[in-house]
Formats: structure tokens, sequence, C-alpha cells
């Protein structure tokens, strides 16, 4: 009789060790459902109200992400969840990757002008000049002089301040480049282009200063 009772001790202690088992892969296969949901909803909020709380979004992503992870140790066959988390994840950074646009800072006037004279992005606050090279300087200022011609009516006292400051750095890049391999053809084209860039420059910013002094009157 007493082994008959502890045998029904133990499959008690048994079953109640199944149910709470049990229990924690449910709870762990809700997590991970949580979390695949989650990215989801993300995608059908609307942009203007993603961007104005996106630091909240995120930490709640990486939150439940992390949530999820460590979920799967507590599902015994967990392939499936492993293969929700991975897709989750792909469409997240897919997401994220569609709204760095909306989701980036405006760009300054500065800037701006910066990636009108030289291309997007080639240069930053840290006014690097790096990348110009022996190959391709005399196409940088090719751009350069031609974006200044074509917009030198439209430019303001302080944008041509800062054409001056660009100019004057790629003119600094030039004297290392000058080293390093440049052509004497291309020397000479680089030559032409500063003699039309001079009186563009001296002519509009004067042009923008008065018009400025007219308006600072009325």
């Amino acid at each position: 009789m007493k082994n008959i009772q502890i045998l029904s001790g133990i499959a008690i202690l048994a079953l109640g060790f199944t149910s709470c088992k049990d229990e924690k892969q449910e709870k762990a296969e809700k997590t991970v459902e949580s979390y695949v949901m989650y990215v989801d909803s993300v995608k059908n909020v609307a942009a203007d109200d993603l961007k104005e709380n996106w630091k909240d979004v995120e930490a709640e992503y990486d939150r439940r992400a992390a949530n999820a992870e460590l979920a799967l140790a507590d599902i015994k066959d967990n392939t499936v969840q492993t293969e929700k988390i991975n897709n989750s994840k792909i469409k997240y950074e897919e997401f994220k990757n569609s709204m760095a646009a909306t989701l980036a800072p405006p760009l300054t006037p500065k800037q701006q002008l910066r990636n009108a004279l030289f291309g997007e992005g080639k240069i930053g606050e840290d006014m690097s000049f790096n990348w110009v090279n022996a190959q391709n300087i005399h196409n940088v200022y090719q751009q350069f002089v031609h974006t200044v011609e074509n917009n030198k009516d439209s430019y303001s006292r302080e944008d041509w301040d800062e054409i001056k400051l660009m100019y004057e750095a790629l003119d600094s890049r030039k004297n290392t480049v000058e080293k390093e391999g440049l052509t004497s053809e291309d020397n000479r084209k680089i030559a032409g282009l500063k003699i039309k860039f001079g009186p563009i420059y001296t002519l509009n910013r004067m042009g923008a200063k008065s018009e400025e002094a007219a308006e600072a009157k009325k």
C-alpha cells in the first residue's frame, strides 16, 4: 500500500512538472507571436506617426525581439518559431530601410548646397575631400563650376560665402593631388575652369550683397 502511495505521489509530481513545462512553452510561443504581431502592426502605422515616436518604436522592437530570442530556449521544437523570428527580422529591417528618408532629419540649406556642388553626401560637416584624387579631380571641378554657373542668379550672399569656402577647400586638395599623379592635361582643364569661376563669383556675390542691402532698406 505504501509503495502504491509513493508511486502515485511520483506520478502526480511528474504531471505537475509536465503541466508547468507546457505552460512555460505556451508562454514562450505567445512571446514569439507577440514579437511577430508587433512587426506586422508597425508596418501599418502612418509614417508621420512613426516619425514622431520612432525612438519608442525602436525601443519596444528591441525589447520584444530580445524576449522572443530568449523564449526559443523554452520551446522543445522551435524550428517554426525560429523561422518566424527570422522572417520578422527581415521584414523589420526592410521596413526600417524604406523609412530612412522619412526618419532622416531635413537637410540644412548648407548641406543641400554642398550636395549640389559635389554630389549627394560627398561633403559633410567634416569637410573631408579625401575622396578627391588625381583621376576624378577634373570632374569634381567641372561639376562645381557648372553648378555655380547654372544657379548663380539664385544664390544668396550666405550661399556665395559657402561656395567660396568650398572652392578654397577644393583648391587645397588640388595642391595635394598634383603630387599624386595629376596629368598636365587635367591640370590645364582645371586652370580653365578656375579662370571661368573667378568672375562668376566676384560679380554675383557683389550683386547678392547689393540686393540684400536694398531689401534691408525696405
